[in-house]
């Protein structure tokens, strides 16, 4: 049952470089530029636009380690691949890979809780809290029966997702920056927003999560079309694409609002930013694409990380159980996936789901390029002063932002470090458990 299973959804050639890149701009986009701006803005400041410069630039770093190993070793295991082949099946290996595959899912109810607060622009007065995690719990109830459909299915709703979602916001920024002069101006700074180097840093962390949708890309490698040459041009067209979208974007809002309005509305802010560019008009128009783009984002994200979990335990790294579904493992990873972002969704608000995410990846990171630069470099052929810079990067963003997040919110730091300590600790008793008995996980 289990083979069938994995046959029926690791279908070689059949994702294309265009449905590649459809599909990381996809997350990317779904979740960067609508659910973060704001919370960029909080931090960074007046020059919150060039975070999302200075992320892409870690991110690109960050690209050339997965895609030097994804080029020999294109898999649709991919970064449980990389792990993997880095340091062996191990617990460093699983919890890493575990890190990955929670950071996605906390961005799949990210984009959710996204999806409806931008919803709930179209209703005039004050709504109700509770509408916003019935609004995410239900696009991700409906991104689990999209899914149920197919690899082809996702596919192509990716692509035309995100051929209307690119064009639209692109629209967006253009509009709102006539409606500003073209100044290029950022507004100024105040007292809503941190300003300070460590709260630049901390908003480019919280930019680097805008770009991590790329590993989605490397996680199909087993199914793209010549991976050994496809899978690096797709996340480089991917991370080019996103970069474009969200300097323009981000200079739009800046130029329309000021930091505390963009704050104040960092939820929603285009939306907000949409208001003085064309009006209510905008505001519908936004709230339209954001739709679209979050929507499409949940959906790709769910396809992606159930396939990263079932790939996982077809590796041996972690458990499963099938608590009486039927059908087969990945069908069984969806509900485990929408269990997981619901339930988040439900009970963290946007701020507190971001830093999660951009924690978890931030750690999970900065192990994937410290083991390929141990023990993989001359294997793949990696520079290894680029694997050092991509390691540096990334502690400089992550540590920068664990002390913004201590001085305003130590609870969400406490939360983080004891879901990483609760992983790699489950982990390692799982591990412990399959070697003094094989047969146990069967």
């Amino acid at each position: 049952m289990e083979e069938h299973g994995r046959e029926a959804q690791y279908r070689e050639n059949s994702l294309t470089l265009l449905g590649a890149v459809a599909m990381g701009t996809g997350v990317m986009i779904g979740a960067g530029i609508f659910a973060l701006a704001g919370q960029i803005a909080q931090f960074a400041g007046p020059l919150f636009p060039l975070a999302f410069l200075v992320a892409a630039v870690i991110s690109g770093f960050s690209a050339y380690t997965y895609i030097k190993v994804s080029n020999k070793y294109p898999s649709a295991g991919g970064i449980a691949m990389i792990l993997e082949k880095a340091y062996g099946p191990v617990t460093v290996t699983g919890g890493a890979a575990l890190l990955m595959a929670f950071s996605m899912i906390i961005n799949e109810s990210l984009v959710a809780r996204t999806f409806a607060t931008y919803t709930l622009q179209l209703f005039p007065g004050e709504q109700h809290p509770v509408f916003v995690p019935i609004l995410a719990l239900g696009l991700i109830v409906f991104a689990f029966l999209v899914n149920i459909a197919g690899n082809r299915f996702v596919g192509g709703l990716s692509k035309g997702a995100a051929v209307v979602k690119i064009g639209g916001i692109l629209v967006f920024a253009l509009v709102a920056l006539a409606a500003a002069g073209f100044s290029f101006e950022p507004s100024q700074a105040s007292q809503g927003a941190d300003g300070s180097i460590t709260g630049f840093l901390a908003g480019v962390a919280l930019a680097i999560l805008a770009y991590k949708g790329f590993t989605t890309i490397t996680n199909s490698g087993a199914e793209i079309r010549h991976p050994h040459r496809n899978v690096g041009r797709a996340i480089m067209i991917a991370l080019a694409i996103c970069l474009v979208v969200y300097m323009l974007v981000a200079w739009a809002v800046g130029s329309t609002l000021s930091i505390n309005e963009i704050v104040a509305a960092r939820d929603y802010s285009l939306a907000q930013a949409a208001r003085p560019a064309v009006g209510e008009a905008g505001v519908w128009f936004t709230v339209a694409l954001a739709i679209v783009a979050t929507a499409s984002g949940v959906i790709a994200s769910i396809f992606a990380v159930s396939r990263m979990i079932a790939m996982l335990t077809d590796m041996k790294l972690v458990p499963h159980s099938h608590f009486g579904m039927p059908g087969h493992i990945q069908q069984h990873t969806l509900v485990y996936t929408v269990v997981a972002a619901g339930l988040l969704a439900a009970f963290f608000d946007l701020g507190r789901i971001a830093s999660m995410g951009a924690i978890f990846y931030l750690v999970m990171d900065i192990i994937i390029h410290w083991g390929v630069l141990r023990r993989m470099r001359e294997d793949v052929g990696a520079n290894p002063f680029v694997l050092i810079a991509a390691i540096i990067f990334d502690l400089v963003a992550l540590g920068a932002f664990i002390v913004m997040k201590l001085l305003t919110d130590p609870f969400i730091i406490a939360v983080s470090a004891a879901g990483i300590v609760s992983i790699f600790v489950f982990e390692a008793v799982y591990l412990a458990r399959r070697n003094s008995d094989p047969e146990a996980d069967a």
